[in-house]
């Protein structure tokens, strides 16, 4: 998204004059750092991407946790690496180079520049950068945005705004639309409450990384096999094996049918419904109970189905130890809805 600028605007004449007090006194931006960063009072001009959460901890201990390359690294996973490069003078910006690797042994890295830094008379800090890639591979071209802390009774509002420029013509624009500006929120945001656990909790971030990937394969794993269940030997092909079982429950054959097709239709609702509550875990709970219960019923009505070569005592054994394992992983699991994702009316 690319915002141009007006200087007889008076709204964006105050929001550079805002610009210009956040970098250093005795410095000037490069005309192309006021363009880039002109974007960054989002109550101003309220495009990019936005997140904010309150973590309850002393601001010089959020600071250096967020300004300190190799702090920064360990909680954002935007980035794999961070990395201040030497400059003269204190007076002089702070470059910086990051790093993302994306798999199969693929890296994209960029560059980018801390614009400035301001303390502001509420005790508030905020500190603003510009940052880039020359990769062909990366969709962001150039960007720009702030970090903003704010000091309240119950912690600091730690809050974050920044927007890009994207390459790859009209297709970059869609993809961006569509598929990695959504992806890059989340990832921020998702970021923001790892960062919050490891400073009020001291859960280490790589911890918390694990027991989301332990979390999300045990999840997904349970709701795959009951969709599968549902719709294959239920639905579609009303499985011999299936209705034997009913039948021998005294059901007739037209009735053993209708109970199939019920039974499927639950197995899918239950499948949507372990992705639609992903952190809470009373369906898991449930279906841990259940799958006991349900071995026990077919040990009494259809006991030759026990020793079969696919039985319900490994597929109910293998679900049962999945629900414990998604259960286990639920505390205090990092998530990206513990951030506001829209500024607050009073700030635009």
């Amino acid at each position: 998204m690319y915002v141009t600028v007006s200087a007889s605007n008076k709204t964006t004449s105050r929001a550079l004059s805002e610009l210009r007090g956040i970098a250093p006194s005795n410095r000037t931006l490069p005309p192309h750092g006021v363009l880039a960063t002109a974007c960054l009072c989002s109550h101003l001009l309220p495009l990019g991407i936005y997140v904010e959460i309150r973590i309850r901890a002393p601001l010089d201990e959020l600071w250096a946790h967020t300004q300190e390359p190799a702090l920064h690294e360990r909680w954002d996973l935007r980035f794999s690496d961070i990395t201040y490069l030497p400059r003269a003078s204190a007076l002089e910006p702070q470059r910086f180079r990051y790093a993302t690797r994306i798999g199969l042994g693929i890296e994209i890295a960029g560059d980018g520049e801390s614009v400035g830094e301001r303390n502001l008379a509420d005790g508030s800090r905020t500190s603003s950068l510009s940052f880039g890639s020359p990769s062909r591979l990366s969709i962001i071209r150039q960007g720009s945005g702030y970090w903003k802390y704010i000091p309240t009774n119950d912690g600091i509002r730690f809050l974050t705004w920044y927007d890009y420029q994207t390459r790859w013509g009209p297709v970059g624009a869609i993809v961006d639309k569509l598929v990695f500006r959504p992806i890059l929120g989340w990832a921020t945001a998702w970021s923001f409450d790892r960062l919050r656990g490891w400073i009020e909790a001291g859960r280490d971030p790589a911890t918390s990384a694990r027991l989301a990937i332990v979390h999300a394969v045990a999840r997904i794993s349970v709701a795959l096999i009951f969709l599968y269940h549902g719709i294959v030997p239920k639905l579609l092909t009303q499985s011999a094996d299936e209705l034997a079982m009913l039948s021998e429950v005294g059901l007739t054959a037209a009735r053993a049918r209708a109970a199939l097709t019920c039974l499927g239709a639950l197995e899918i609702v239950i499948a949507v419904l372990l992705l639609v509550t992903w952190r809470r875990r009373w369906l898991p709970a449930l279906i841990l109970c259940a799958m006991p219960i349900a071995v026990l019923a077919v040990a009494f009505s259809s006991p030759r189905y026990l020793i079969a070569a696919f039985n319900p005592v490994s597929l109910n054994l293998g679900v049962a130890a999945l629900a414990l394992v998604d259960i286990l992983t639920c505390t205090d699991l990092v998530t990206a809805s513990n951030c506001r994702r829209q500024p607050p009316d009073d700030s635009r």
